[in-house]
């Protein structure tokens, strides 16, 4: 690699000492190097500091600079230096190594830059010697539980909804590759008014309803669920007309309010108010399972209403200085110090009739989670900030000093505006999901005239749900998303088609290589130092970089939760795959450069599946 010049990090992996990367991390052996010949070298020029100090110092550099630097200004004014000067001293005595091809000193930082043929073997040797566990960490102690999608069971799932799902997901995957034990759960909410509603209008039959909740709902003459229609979008049907029903009759309303009582007093059996929210939440699942997502475990809010949880931290919030009673008798609890709106800055437990809401349940279960887990993460969506802190309020009050770790993302919305119910601009999962099928058979269709029907939507459901949940994680969470079909599907911008049809491109060289379209691809085996060409090409290195960043990158996300790091790192290998192909040969290159690249490029392939996997997208052998 050329000469370096200052750097300030900048790469994709940790920094150097992080040993939680685990065994398979080719970065791992160059940091040990470079801090232990740092450290030998400043303790003979006077610094008293540990190996691991500096070892937390030494940055990743960006690519043309440095690989390996160390930023010396605040070391080199103990020692009555300039960081200039010292950087010198330093370079200049640090022994040779065949790790590295250069020590440079260049404005106070110290630069290593890579032996190439060096660090392609070690790379290669990780990635091949690893194959899918390539990325993963070293266990760690502890368990972590993820929070996520935990929707209302009203009716199916919301797109903007999912976003919460992917963003979940995929932290759930990344946090185990990352060597945590991870539960990932769903929090159902099965009692209260929204609950309420749907038992409200599924204690009858269809043929009994208002008429306008009938007219609204659209149903069929004979008031059966069609069999082609899943539960969610049926038993969700009523939800909207019923909750303009009941604002519009008191009777009804009266009748809603004595339901919503006798669930939340345990006088209704759970069999009779949980039979709707299960069916909607099969439906949920079903949509949620075609874009490779799964619960671990599903935990029931009236549960802890009826083991005496939500009643025990009401007795502890009653005694703390937060408490407070209005005079209709509602309680709450006071969170004007925690950006809770001056205006409205208490946090209500109870309505006026002593019956607990949502927010008190909600500490009940996180008591239960601050009880069996070592780490515990919200995905809440930016409308629920104000419920964050009003929660962190009521844990306060509760006595509870620990606190969940909370993610939040932005909306979805369309080119036209903002999604919303009242506008009708609310487009369903299942909705996207199906339109994202269709239009991915259309573009298999034109790459390829030779599948069988059967396999061209089995691909298109691959590429149109993993299109969904690519185009859902690619933007910093806090970030809004533009929801653009043309984006999500393109097969040349960021997006999963791009990445499965290098990935998919790469297995199908690897099968001319070994001579065969049929049978199981052959894994290559790790190569030797003879395997290797005398030099190599820039666009080698450039993707021997990135493939050596995922086990640094794994472990970062686990620690900053920047899943959408992971989508553009994807992107990143399979744009240098294709700049790699455009630029070299690869089965007419002659030996030894044949082999290495032939390596290089199942190398890749490997990263490019490992990484997919921890996005939840299917990584095609053929597209």
């Amino acid at each position: 690699m050329g000469a370096g010049g200052p750097v300030g990090g900048g790469g994709s992996a940790p920094a150097a000492g992080n040993a939680a990367s685990g065994p398979n991390d080719p970065w791992v052996a160059l940091r040990e190097q470079a801090s232990e010949a740092l450290t030998h070298t400043l303790r003979s020029l006077g610094w008293t500091g540990t190996k691991e100090e500096l070892a937390r110092a030494l940055e990743v550099g960006p690519e043309g600079k440095a690989d390996l630097a160390l930023p010396l200004f605040r070391l080199a004014k103990p020692l009555g230096r300039r960081p200039e000067e010292l950087a010198t001293s330093v370079a200049a005595a640090i022994p040779p190594s065949p790790a590295f091809a250069q020590v440079s000193a260049v404005g106070g930082f110290v630069n290593f830059h890579l032996e190439p043929r060096a660090f392609a073997l070690s790379t290669l040797r990780a990635v091949l010697g690893a194959e899918e566990h390539y990325g993963e960490g070293a266990p760690k102690e502890g368990k972590v539980c993820v929070e996520h999608t935990s929707a209302n069971p009203t009716g199916p799932l919301h797109v903007g909804r999912s976003r919460n799902t992917v963003i979940g997901d995929t932290l759930v995957r990344v946090l185990r590759a990352a060597g945590w034990k991870v539960t990932s759960q769903f929090y159902v909410d099965d009692v209260g008014r929204q609950a309420a509603m749907l038992v409200w209008i599924w204690s009858r039959a269809p043929s009994d309803w208002p008429q306008e909740i009938r007219d609204a709902s659209q149903l069929p003459p004979d008031g059966a669920r069609p069999k082609d229609l899943k539960a969610d979008h049926w038993y969700g049907r009523p939800y909207p007309s019923t909750a303009a029903y009941v604002k519009e009759h008191k009777e009804a309303a009266r009748s809603l309010a004595d339901l919503t009582d006798r669930m939340e007093s345990g006088a209704l059996p759970k069999e009779e108010y949980r039979r709707v929210p299960r069916e909607i939440l099969e439906g949920i699942l079903s949509s949620l399972r075609r874009m490779g997502a799964s619960f671990d475990e599903f935990v029931w809010e009236s549960d802890f209403l009826f083991d005496g949880s939500v009643e025990r931290v009401a007795e502890k919030a009653r005694t703390s200085p937060r408490y407070r009673r209005a005079d209709d008798g509602a309680e709450a609890v006071d969170g004007s110090d925690l950006g809770l709106p001056k205006d409205s800055p208490l946090v209500y437990m109870t309505r006026s009739d002593g019956t607990f809401l949502y927010p008190i349940r909600d500490v009940a279960y996180h008591l239960q989670k601050f009880s069996r887990f070592d780490r515990v993460v919200d995905v809440l969506g930016e409308d629920h900030k104000l419920h964050a802190r009003g929660l962190m309020a009521l844990l306060d009050a509760a006595g509870e000093k620990r606190r969940p770790e909370v993610l939040t993302y932005g909306f979805i919305n369309l080119p036209e505006g903002r999604m919303t119910t009242r506008g009708g601009r609310v487009v369903n999962l299942d909705q996207v999901l199906d339109e994202a099928r269709d239009r991915a058979v259309e573009e298999v269709r034109k790459r390829r005239h030779d599948l069988a029907e059967e396999e061209v939507q089995r691909i298109a459901e691959s590429v149109g749900s993993g299109a969904v949940r690519f185009h859902l994680l690619r933007v910093q969470p806090e970030k809004p998303i533009v929801f653009r079909w043309e984006e999500a599907l393109s097969f040349e911008g960021k997006s999963a088609p791009f990445v499965q049809y290098a990935h998919a491109r790469a297995s199908s060289l690897l099968r001319k290589a070994q001579g065969s379209d049929d049978g199981p691809m052959a894994r290559p085996a790790p190569p030797s130092a003879a395997d290797l060409p005398p030099e190599l090409h820039p666009k080698e290195l450039a993707l021997l970089r990135s493939l050596s960043e995922l086990p640094g990158l794994v472990e970062k996300v686990s620690e900053g939760r920047s899943v959408h790091l992971l989508a553009l790192y994807a992107h990143e290998v399979a744009e240098r795959l294709n700049e790699f192909y455009q630029e070299l040969r690869v089965l007419n290159s002659e030996p030894p450069v044949r082999s290495f690249r032939i390596s290089l490029v199942a190398a890749t392939r490997q990263v490019l599946s490992n990484v997919l996997g921890l996005i939840g997208v299917e990584p095609l052998e053929r597209m």
